[in-house]
């Protein structure tokens, strides 16, 4: 492999736990002044204008002629739309801590549809690196000594929705990348995030009456910060870097980065929220960290990728 397809892809990864690891900080301020839905709506909005502008001036380029864009609807009903209704659902019904240990095991479930739908098996190492990095997000939580397993079991359900969307997302994307740049799915995910979560937020201010104030936070500096930065480099940069990712490493290997946010969100709250650093949290990011180098670290001698399409074909 190419020193450029091979480091290329590892640099995209952890550059999407850096963002996604900040945006929980942006996503607070933001949830100030918005319902979940209403940020959600406006956050994609933003970035499909973004979209629209980075085509229209020639940055971009997309192009489905002849191509099947029913494939990207049905991955975008995954990702964005299902993962975030169950996450924003799910969060509200339960813990940080019970959320946190949901959310962690998303790479192993990409691992395990990896090696139903893509006949991607990792080796024993790598296998141990993926249950090494989750252990390392259960210990960081566990150790804050709030788990509270008890009556919200409807709440982890829904959560489970969510880490189930974001494990056929990750099948999906890797398929989809055979057909489509990484700029075209992220294009069509955000189209789809936009008219699905906007078609909530405004049935629910029409509930309320108060469809006239609908861009009304906007006027708040720190929430148009918040939107700037979690539909600009969160919702298209990180997703973009998501999807090329996925088309370059096999989807056990992109997925155990997921891990990786939550060592960047423990450093993101200690600078610039003032959050205690405890010794628990030096052990688990370590253990998160020997889990990404090694899942990344320990690569089987690679066999011609074997296309085993069930819902794309040419």
């Amino acid at each position: 492999m190419e020193q450029e397809s091979r480091y290329l892809p590892i640099a995209a990864g952890i550059l999407v736990a850096i963002i996604f690891g900040f945006s929980f900080l942006f996503t607070k301020e933001a949830l100030d002044v918005f319902t979940p839905f209403h940020l959600l709506g406006l956050r994609f909005g933003f970035a499909m204008i973004l979209l629209v502008i980075l085509q229209v001036i020639g940055i971009i380029n997309v192009n489905f002629r002849g191509k099947r864009l029913q494939v990207l609807l049905f991955l975008s009903l995954f990702q964005p739309v299902l993962y975030f209704v169950c996450e924003t659902l799910g969060v509200n019904m339960t813990s940080a801590s019970e959320a946190g240990m949901m959310i962690a095991l998303i790479p192993v479930v990409v691992t395990i549809l990896a090696m139903i739908f893509l006949d991607e098996k990792p080796g024993k190492m790598q296998m141990a690196s993926i249950v090494l990095s989750v252990i390392g997000v259960i210990f960081i939580i566990f150790m804050t000594g709030n788990i509270s397993l008890n009556e919200n079991f409807l709440g982890m359900f829904i959560l489970l929705g969510a880490v189930f969307s974001a494990g056929v997302f990750n099948i999906l994307s890797r398929k989809s990348s055979f057909y489509f740049k990484p700029v075209e799915i992220t294009y069509v995910m955000m189209w789809v995030g936009v008219v699905i979560f906007n078609a909530i937020a405004v049935s629910q201010h029409l509930y309320e009456g108060n469809l006239m104030s609908y861009f009304e936070p906007l006027k708040n500096t720190k929430a148009l910060i918040s939107i700037i930065y979690l539909g600009g480099v969160s919702s298209v940069g990180a997703f973009f870097m998501m999807n090329y990712m996925l088309s370059k490493l096999e989807a056990s290997k992109s997925a155990v980065f997921i891990n990786l946010i939550t060592v960047i969100s423990i450093i993101a709250g200690v600078i610039f929220r003032n959050e205690p650093f405890y010794w628990f949290h030096g052990v688990g990011a370590l253990m998160i960290l020997l889990g990404v180098w090694g899942t990344n670290y320990f690569v089987k001698q690679e066999k011609p990728y074997e296309i085993r399409y069930l819902v794309v074909k040419r």
